[in-house]
């Protein structure tokens, strides 16, 4: 009887189990197949794959500003927010009894430093009287008017000419430049601004009206522009 070659091939089918079931991963189970001589040998199946990926690393990669690249710190360019057709405009009379003017109905008022400011929004209109001892100039505007507004980096300027409205005479500057920065966002819209100043009598008044680019604001300006009067 040949006994020998069946224990030898008993005690490898053991060895090869053993090692196996060892050496798998967790999750692995054993199969069993034979050949035809009758020898069994049992081959290890993982059922969860190679083990987990490896992890992406948390180290942001290096950013590179290309040439012509948008500044991520420039002001955005929001909803315009037009001024609604059907907006009642009332009058407004100043502290010092010096001018009137007609101003959006329902938008909010503050004063600070000598200046009012109405404001809705991104839309704004600012006012505010001193005395002068002549009239503004174009030159005058360039230099002196713009001087606080001009130290803004997001400040660019569009024109500066000689305008006559309802009240008279006076100098128009067009600009754009950031807004105060979203107390949400942080960030600033794009707005575009008509600086004027008119002289009368020792004093000149300072309208500003601004909003954001692209709002379609030329009739409201123009009503707000047009109704100064001089008391």
């Amino acid at each position: 009887m040949h006994t020998r070659p069946l224990v030898a091939a008993a005690g490898l089918t053991i060895v090869l189990l053993v090692t196996a079931c060892a050496s798998a991963a967790p999750g692995a189970q054993p199969t069993s197949t034979t050949d035809a001589a009758g020898a069994s040998t049992t081959v290890v199946v993982s059922t969860t794959g190679p083990g987990p990926l490896p992890v992406a690393s948390s180290v942001p990669a290096p950013t590179t500003t290309l040439p012509g690249a948008v500044d991520p710190n420039a002001p955005e360019v929001v909803a315009p927010g037009d001024i609604p057709d059907n907006q009642a405009f009332i009058p407004y009379s100043s502290a010092d009894a010096v001018y009137t003017v007609k101003v959006p109905e329902g938008w909010a008022r503050t004063e600070s430093a000598g200046q009012v400011t109405f404001t809705d929004n991104y839309n704004s209109i600012a006012l505010r009287s001193s005395s002068a001892t002549s009239a503004p100039t174009v030159v005058s505007v360039r230099t002196e008017g713009l001087a606080d507004v001009a130290k803004d980096p997001t400040f660019t300027l569009i024109d500066v000419t000689l305008v006559t409205t309802k009240c008279g005479s006076g100098v128009l500057a067009t600009y754009e430049i950031g807004s105060a920065a979203n107390p949400v966002t942080g960030k600033k819209a794009l707005l575009a601004v008509e600086h004027y100043e008119f002289f009368h009598n020792g004093t000149t008044v300072t309208m500003t009206l601004s909003g954001a680019k692209g709002a379609d604001n030329v009739d409201p300006w123009k009503i707000v522009s047009d109704s100064l009067v001089w008391t």
